[in-house]
């Protein structure tokens, strides 16, 4: 990622594809995962904003029906997260590159607190993230 894109907090992580993949309603939001190919791979991840949804939202995809899901606000400067693509951490998508762990716990960079996580349960068609 270029330096003027990361003075300006651009993130590489786009919304979903399809814009009717997901909702949010009570307190939760739904993915469709058939709506949602970006998901389906290791590494994947989709950035949840609109509809309603109180904050950002960063869903990652970690292989083997895992999923995570952080709200998607630096500790640091509340700009927007990236998963790396040569692994499991998180960044901060601004010049001072905080980086998390794929729990979200801090592991470099200014900030030292962690990310907020939301609560995934993983259905056998899609995916309920508890925001809290």
């Amino acid at each position: 990622m270029g330096f003027f894109t990361r003075i300006l907090g651009i993130c590489k992580t786009k919304p979903p594809l399809h814009a009717d993949c997901w909702s949010f309603k009570e307190g939760k939001v739904r993915i469709d995962l058939s709506k949602t190919p970006e998901l389906a791979v290791s590494g994947g991840a989709i950035r949840l904003e609109g509809k309603a949804l109180p904050v950002r939202v960063l869903v990652l995809a970690s292989g083997n029906d895992c999923f995570r899901a952080f709200k998607n606000k630096c500790t640091h400067m509340g700009r927007r997260l990236d998963p790396l693509p040569d692994g499991p951490a998180i960044r901060c998508c601004s010049v001072s590159k905080s980086t998390f762990d794929e729990n979200g716990q801090y592991i470099s960079g200014p900030v030292q607190k962690p990310l907020t996580p939301f609560e995934v349960t993983v259905k056998p068609d899609h995916l309920e993230i508890t925001i809290q």
